[in-house]
């Protein structure tokens, strides 16, 4: 018969490590409180199954119900370990009777009294089997049960049992036993059983058995049945329960400890020549790490029972504990425990433990730096986020809106990308502006400013006292331009920026966006924004974007040169620009009129609502004296403002052009018709003749009417622009095939995807 069934208890005194359940149920049964469900959860091989049959014979003594059955009569016989059992005492596997309908055989055959006993019990082994449907089957008969009916339901997933059963129970957690525990237990077989074993096997049977009494007794029960008449030694022990063997273990801890990569891969070949499982190998390395760790904390480890290794290797692991810091081992055993799982079903286990003795060897990696860096990363990241108009919180906490917080790593991500791409490009020129802000030009007016002469400071005082946020304001565009040759996406969020003021040695920038002002102070951004300012302004400058364009709540005065960009209170331009535009409408007549009688063609048409002056149109001073007379005008002149009368001192600036006509309402012949009346007299000495050249009659001569307004419609000069489309057109035919010869970006985007896909990367913008 198997250990774990000959040695099986037979009452609750005789269960080892569940006192949590063994002492309840033993004062409910002593003082009478039966309940008629009971719920035993726990791993297995804890005792369940075992403290369930313990229960009912207990209920079903001739003493009992007790907690000690007297083990004579007739039920505690039957009922004891090994007895041929009881018929009012049914075991039930619920992993193969889970359905509906044998719910109902069992809730139909529960209604019986019992026959020879106190209590019907029905023992419910894997409850958590039951389908919800079976359970609500068998709801009815738990709830209201006969007083002879008592469920006992033993499962290792109490989640599982539906609540409606679950709370009519009275619930007992099992456990795994604890070492010590185990140990007593196995001593205890042990010696019962008559066979000698060394103690340090106990170590590597209760470690195989997890705490569970029934499989430890099962493996102890494996090495006894191969143990001859010199008994159980560790060296027989050690490959029957596949653990690797301890010089492998030793040799891998002492490369780790020394760092020798040769040896380190050596002992690798020799578990897998050795036929080591090496997930097993991983396993039992761990173990090891984790008694160092102890024993490096606890010298008295061995004494305490806090570790598992026989007592004889105790010197051997404090040397090889010693040989370790605290974060060394703690750095191997995590990077073992967390790598180990990588070799379950792996396909190349070998591989795998090879890449983990790898990353062991590896230096640990300094942990306080590397916090200490990304704490400074996270300061630096705050504090550019933080406008310098907005003083930060007292606690260092940064907020944002999740929109904010979006667009800036969108447009950060962005930004990397695209110095990922151009590594080259930007790089190169940044050695070469650098030093030019060093030595910088302006010193050289400042020392020739200084010297005693009068005609230097002259021409320095205009340069010291131009003012260097004038100048980059008026010179803006072309900064952002400079900027854009560096950066494109620098470029780019610098088009709705405005310049505030001077800060000391910073140049503060405004932008309406928030995202956009903190991309801009972005390292990537800001350095090739600071290097153009710095060439520009002839100093070294820093930027800082602010949130806002308001240059009076940056703390800044507003600026002052607006006025000299458009002052409307200069009179003197308006009226200078028509007067060359009114004497160019007239003075292309003039030519044709001074030589009529040659022209060979119709000659200029006049003006849309008004008459050529041959003579008197170039002078044009007079002309605003002609003004008292608007009723004649043929042109519109301009229309009055909105809102009001028209000016006095504008009229004479606006007409100008339709007056000459004014003053000469009778010009002379005009060149067409002057050659309308040369052919008109031509045509009449011709008709005096009755024939022309060999008696061809002349064809009816036009009317007057059909000669006026042929001249302005004849279009003979129309067709002729028709040519060159044809050479035109073929030219960009040729220049088409010559380009698409040529390799492209093969880049398919129009313009509104491209606009779409920055927004999407600067802004965080969401297509719709």
């Amino acid at each position: 018969m198997a250990l774990y069934r000959k040695y099986r208890p037979a009452s609750f005194a005789e269960v080892v490590g569940q006192e949590q359940v063994t002492r309840p149920l033993s004062v409910a049964l002593d003082s009478g409180r039966i309940n008629h469900a009971y719920l035993f959860s726990g791993p297995r091989g804890c005792g369940k199954t075992s403290s369930a049959r313990i229960l009912a014979r207990s209920l079903n003594c001739v003493q009992g119900p007790t907690s000690t059955p007297c083990g004579v009569c007739p039920s505690c016989v039957s009922l004891a370990p090994g007895g041929p059992g009881n018929l009012d005492v049914t075991e039930l596997d619920a992993a193969s009777h889970r359905g509906v309908e044998d719910m109902r055989d069992l809730r139909d055959s529960a209604i019986f009294a019992p026959a020879e006993s106190r209590y019907r019990v029905f023992i419910i082994d894997e409850a958590h089997m039951i389908t919800r449907e079976g359970f609500n089957a068998l709801l009815k008969i738990v709830e209201e049960p006969p007083a002879h009916l008592i469920f006992i339901f033993a499962t290792t997933e109490p989640e599982k049992v539906i609540g409606t059963i679950r709370s009519r129970t009275h619930h007992y957690p099992f456990r795994l036993l604890t070492p010590q525990a185990m140990r007593g237990l196995l001593e205890r077989t042990v010696e019962a059983e008559g066979v000698h074993i060394d103690d340090s096997v106990y170590p590597l049977v209760i470690r195989a058995g997890g705490g569970s009494p029934r499989d430890s007794l099962s493996i102890l029960d494996q090495l006894i049945a191969g143990t001859g008449p010199e008994g159980l030694t560790y060296e027989i022990a050690l490959p029957l329960l596949g653990v690797t063997d301890l010089s492998l273990i030793d040799a891998a801890v002492d490369a780790l400890a020394a760092g020798d990569r040769a040896a380190m891969f050596t002992t690798v070949d020799d578990v897998i020549e050795a036929g080591h499982d090496p997930r097993r190998f991983v396993e039992d390395l761990l173990e090891r790490l984790r008694d160092l760790m102890v024993l490096q904390a606890v010298p008295e480890a061995f004494e305490l029972g806090l570790v598992d290794a026989p007592t004889d290797r105790a010197e051997i692991l404090r040397q090889q504990a010693a040989s370790f810091s605290a974060s060394q081992l703690a750095h191997l055993a995590a990077t073992t425990n967390e790598r180990i799982a990588d070799m379950r079903g792996a396909t190349s286990p070998r591989l795998l433990l090879e890449i983990l003795c790898a990353h062991l060897l590896l230096p640990p990696a300094p942990v306080q730096s590397a916090g200490g860096v990304a704490a400074a990363a996270a300061a630096t990241a705050s504090s550019a986020a933080a406008p310098a108009a907005m003083p930060a919180p007292a606690d260092g906490k940064v907020f944002e809106r999740p929109s904010v917080r979006r667009a800036r790593e969108a447009a950060e991500k962005a930004a990397q990308e695209q110095s990922a791409k151009e590594p080259a490009t930007p790089r190169s020129p940044e050695p070469t502006p650098e030093p030019k802000p060093v030595p910088t030009p302006p010193p050289a007016p400042e020392t020739s400013k200084q010297p005693e002469p009068e005609p230097t400071p002259a021409p320095a005082a205009p340069a010291a006292s131009v003012d260097p946020v004038q100048m980059i304001r008026s010179r803006w565009s072309e900064i952002r331009q400079l900027v854009s040759g560096r950066n494109k996406i620098a470029g780019i969020m610098l088009a709705e920026a405005r310049v505030l003021g001077l800060r000391e040695d910073t140049l503060i920038l405004g932008h309406n966006t928030g995202a956009l002002a903190e991309r801009l102070n972005a390292e990537t951004n800001n350095r090739d924004i600071a290097t153009v300012v710095s060439e520009e302004a002839g100093r070294r400058l820093k930027v800082h974007c602010v949130i806002g364009t308001d240059p009076a709540a940056a703390g800044f005065a507003a600026p002052q040169p607006r006025q000299e960009v458009w002052n409307p209170k200069q009179p003197a331009t308006p009226p200078a620009e028509p007067a060359p535009a009114a004497t160019s409408e007239p003075t292309p007549p003039p030519a044709p009129v001074s030589e009529p009688a040659p022209a060979p063609t119709w000659g200029q048409p006049r003006p849309i609502g008004g008459q050529t002056t041959p003579a008197p149109t170039p002078p044009q001073a007079p002309a605003p004296t002609a003004a008292p007379e608007p009723a004649p005008a043929p042109t519109w002149g301009q229309p009055r403002a909105l809102g009001g009368e028209s000016a006095p001192a504008p009229a004479p600036t606006q007409p100008p052009v339709p007056e000459p006509t004014r003053e000469h309402p009778q010009p002379q012949t005009r060149p067409w018709e002057a050659v309308a009346e040369r052919g008109r007299a031509a045509a009449a000495e011709r008709s005096a003749s009755p024939a022309f050249g060999d008696g061809v009659p002349l064809p009816p001569e036009p009317d007057d009417e059909d000669i006026q307004p042929a001249p302005p419609e004849e279009p003979t000069p129309e067709p002729a622009p028709q040519a060159p489309p044809v050479s035109s057109r073929r030219e960009e035919e040729e220049m088409m095939v010559e380009a698409a010869q040529e390799p492209g970006t093969f880049d398919r985007r129009d313009a509104t995807t491209i606009a779409v896909e920055l927004l999407e990367q600067e802004l965080g913008a969401r297509r719709l």
